[in-house]
């Protein structure tokens, strides 16, 4: 009976002892540090990685939100708002024509589903023209080092070691990320030289830079993207470039700017010579007759609308 109790008593204190030393078996989690380290894309102010990107980890989709954070005041992440309620944008080029349109495109980097897609809108008119902001914010990173800000998922170190190994930093576009204070960022791409700093405020319509081709472009355009760091949808790039370039495989998904710019100017049928401009042909914008959408033969590489 006495070695009895004494075996209990024993083994009520080894049990013991081993609660104390595991504390996850009570409950606790993994720290969120960890989670939100292995984010690629820093937050605007401290340029570390942001804990509330529901991207951290490179999780799929939505995975993010099956794990559970510590009760230590932290607030739940925010969501990406959705598009229907975003205001205040206009157009970065004004005058500009759209010469390849967000969405499905034979010769885009990105993929959706396997198909290949361009995640911006590409608007030109003329080298050297003025681009305007979009929306009011705060410029987060201006120059060709700028992926850390564009959202990719996964590390960024093995495609900043290539590019510092064989100088390959000139082949990038110069590009201009801007936080737009709305859960959004802007991405301005192609730029010939830049007329603002990081850490600068900007308002909408404020000239930014002038239209350009630098990086892998055909001819002088502004390449135009929006994305949410908060959205929990992805793109894809293609396999061969992954490989070429050692960028990470995924980036946040980018949402279609026009359904944040504001419509344009219907079009109105081409004067014949030495007659009066005709009223406007009723051609809804964007349509094939549409002045600000360029003519396959004007598109860089003939690429469709």
């Amino acid at each position: 009976m006495r070695r009895h109790i004494v075996l209990t008593g024993l083994g009520v204190l080894i049990a013991a002892g081993a609660l104390a030393a595991t504390p996850s078996l009570l409950g606790s989690t993994a720290p969120v540090g960890a989670v939100a380290r292995a984010t690629a894309t820093p937050g605007a102010d401290t340029g570390q990685p942001s804990p509330s990107d529901s991207r951290a980890a490179g999780l799929p989709g939505g995975a993010l939100s099956a794990v559970t954070l510590p009760a230590h005041g932290r607030q739940p992440a925010p969501t990406a708002p959705a598009p229907s309620t975003l205001t205040g944008y206009v157009w970065p080029l004004p005058n500009g024509r759209i010469t390849n349109a967000f969405g499905p495109n034979y010769y885009s980097d990105n993929t959706v589903d396997g198909v290949r897609f361009h995640d911006g809108l590409d608007i030109a008119t003329f080298c050297g023209d003025r681009i305007v902001a979009a929306h009011s914010g705060v410029v987060l990173a201006v120059g060709r080092k700028v992926d850390p800000w564009m959202g990719w998922i996964g590390s960024l170190a093995p495609s900043v070691a290539r590019r510092d190994k064989y100088s390959l930093w000139g082949e990038l576009p110069i590009v201009i990320v801007i936080d737009d204070g709305n859960g959004y960022r802007s991405i301005y791409a192609h730029f010939s030289k830049t007329a603002v700093t990081a850490g600068q405020t900007v308002t909408a319509g404020q000239f930014i830079g002038w239209e350009g081709r630098t990086g892998y472009a055909t001819g002088c355009h502004l390449h135009y993207g929006l994305f949410s760091p908060y959205d929990t949808d992805r793109f894809g790039l293609r396999a061969d470039v992954v490989k070429r370039t050692k960028l990470p495989a995924w980036e946040i998904a980018r949402i279609n700017p026009i359904l944040v710019l504001p419509p344009r100017p219907a079009p109105r049928a081409a004067p014949s010579p030495g007659a009066s401009p005709s009223p406007s042909s009723g051609q809804p914008s964007g349509s094939r007759g549409d002045p600000l959408v360029a003519a396959a033969d004007q598109r860089p590489g003939g690429q469709p609308a």
